[in-house]
């Protein structure tokens, strides 16, 4: 089904809109993969807070015409499906983990920041915890702290009325 001018317009103009406020692109090649495993797919790029859309090549080159990652374009060739985020890990780990699981998809190329990247480079951005992983680390890790801190404080507590007492 072709879209009219209008339609043609829309889409850029969406996209546009994603990829100005977006850290990460990463463009996947999905042949042969059955509908039930992309919806699977979007649902988790939806969780994540990844715009994940099928497009037309030309309507995304131009969507990334004049921006930092206008260099994506010589890449965008073949049946392939968008993975746009503003998080800078998460466009990267939804499909990096879903191409583990299923072998059609194929990730071509991404962008980060202006910056090329590999598919290799794409697999290494993907093993980087996200940022609410490492919120929860450093949280951990206060907590940890702070309440041996305070059992330390209780221990002093303790012997100095102990010492008082006797």
């Amino acid at each position: 089904m072709s879209l009219n001018l209008q339609e043609k317009q829309a889409v850029v103009a969406e996209v546009s809109a994603q990829v100005a406020k977006a850290q990460t692109i990463v463009l996947s090649e999905y042949r042969g993969i059955a509908v039930a495993d992309i919806t699977q797919l979007r649902a988790n790029a939806r969780k994540s807070g990844v715009y994940f859309h099928v497009l037309k090549n030309s309507l995304a080159r131009r969507a990334v015409d004049g921006t930092p990652f206008a260099s994506l374009a010589e890449k965008m060739v073949g049946p392939l499906v968008y993975s746009i985020s503003a998080d800078p890990i998460a466009a990267a780990k939804v499909v990096f983990d879903f191409a583990k699981t299923n072998d059609k998809l194929v990730i071509k190329a991404g962008a980060m920041s202006g910056s090329m990247m590999s598919a290799e480079q794409v697999a290494e951005l993907a093993a980087i915890p996200s940022r609410d992983e490492l919120i929860a680390r450093l949280m951990a890790t206060m907590n940890a702290t702070t309440s041996k801190f305070v059992r330390t404080l209780a221990a002093i507590r303790d012997k100095n009325q102990a010492a008082t007492a006797a």
